[in-house]
């Protein structure tokens, strides 16, 4: 067995313990410190990334929420509108109910008013009339002091009379 592969040569054990080494250290040197530095730089920018797609959901979960919160303030806003508009358009009937009531009234007793008034002066007139009849009637009594039959006669010549004026 006379194997030169297998028999240990010292010399050739240490020279390949020394290339071993310098070859370690050359990869180590610019190998391993460059390969391990890339490996950090970008296990610290996938940490970033994560970070600001952290901050980026956390963001978005924040304006989903001033979304949400605009829009239950937006439409309580409009309920409030549509109830206000209700609201002012129920006043505006009453009032012009009110308004139409009051104009109706004072029509009504304007023309209460009107009828009062005519109705005093033809009470006026008939009274005037009245009156100018007695006095016509005593002014022809005391012309002519005459017998019953001859008052009632003359009264009724002078109802006559008053009548066919009137016509």
């Amino acid at each position: 067995m006379d194997n030169p592969l297998v028999q240990p040569d010292p010399g050739l054990f240490i020279w390949t313990i020394v290339t071993f080494l310098v070859l370690l250290g050359l990869l180590a040197k610019f190998a391993w410190r460059p390969l391990l530095q890339a490996l950090e730089s970008r296990q610290e920018r996938i940490r970033k990334s994560l970070e600001d797609a952290e901050r980026a959901r956390q963001e978005l979960e924040r304006l989903q929420q001033d979304s949400a919160k605009m829009m239950q303030q937006a439409r309580m806003e409009a309920e409030s509108i549509v109830t206000q508009t209700r609201v002012d358009a129920e006043r505006l009937r009453e009032e012009l109910k009110q308004k139409a009531k009051d104009e109706a009234d004072n029509i009504l007793r304007n023309a209460q008013q009107q009828i009062q008034l005519q109705t005093r002066q033809a009470i006026q007139q008939i009274r005037r009339e009245v009156a100018d009849i007695a006095v016509l009637l005593a002014s022809k009594l005391l012309e002519r002091n005459i017998a019953k039959e001859d008052n009632a006669r003359l009264i009724d010549d002078t109802l006559k009379q008053i009548e066919m004026t009137k016509q």
